[in-house]
């Protein structure tokens, strides 16, 4: 798919691709760039890295855009259905592991991109931060969408563990 397609997809009035699809982009945009400045600065393992949490970005941007599927079909039960709190908090923890799992990855992708802009080529430098950028900020949005799915699951550590690796991700 083109990036004027993704981005046409995810201005549509569909609920997938949505937010968790964009954060998986970025994350992925900010791993490619890591990537790049990897390569040019002669950083193999790093290049590496970067290489494989790019196609992890990837993969859990897929992942995403079936993940909330069953909180909208929990959400279309009747409101009187005895089963559909249940349903809807079952569903909406489930749709938190996706987010949650695109934030660790950015926080790790936002680091590799910091080491990788001290240890590269100074004229990548600039690339190798906008990556870390665009992971930051791909953690924050995943992190809130992991909090929004638990927001009636208040003792689930997993918002913490989204909130921190948001902040990682912010170095």
């Amino acid at each position: 798919m083109s990036l004027d397609a993704f981005l046409a997809a995810v201005a549509e009035r569909t609920p997938a691709p949505g937010a968790g699809a964009a954060a998986a982009a970025g994350c992925g945009l900010g791993a490619a760039l890591a990537e790049m400045a990897a390569r040019f600065g002669g950083l193999a393992p790093e290049a590496s890295q970067a290489a494989a949490l790019r196609a992890e970005a990837l993969r859990l941007g897929d992942e995403d855009l079936t993940a909330y599927v069953p909180v909208l079909e929990a959400q279309r039960l009747p409101r009187e259905d005895p089963a559909r709190p249940a349903r809807l908090r079952a569903a909406a923890s489930a749709a938190a592991e996706v987010p949650l799992a695109i934030a660790e990855a950015a926080a790790e992708v936002a680091g590799l991109a910091r080491d990788v802009a001290r240890d590269g080529k100074p004229g990548l430098r600039g690339d190798a931060l906008a990556g870390a950028d665009l992971a930051a900020g791909a953690a924050r949005a995943a992190a809130r969408l992991v909090e929004i799915n638990l927001h009636d699951a208040p003792g689930d550590d997993r918002a913490a563990r989204a909130r921190s690796a948001a902040a990682r991700a912010e170095g």
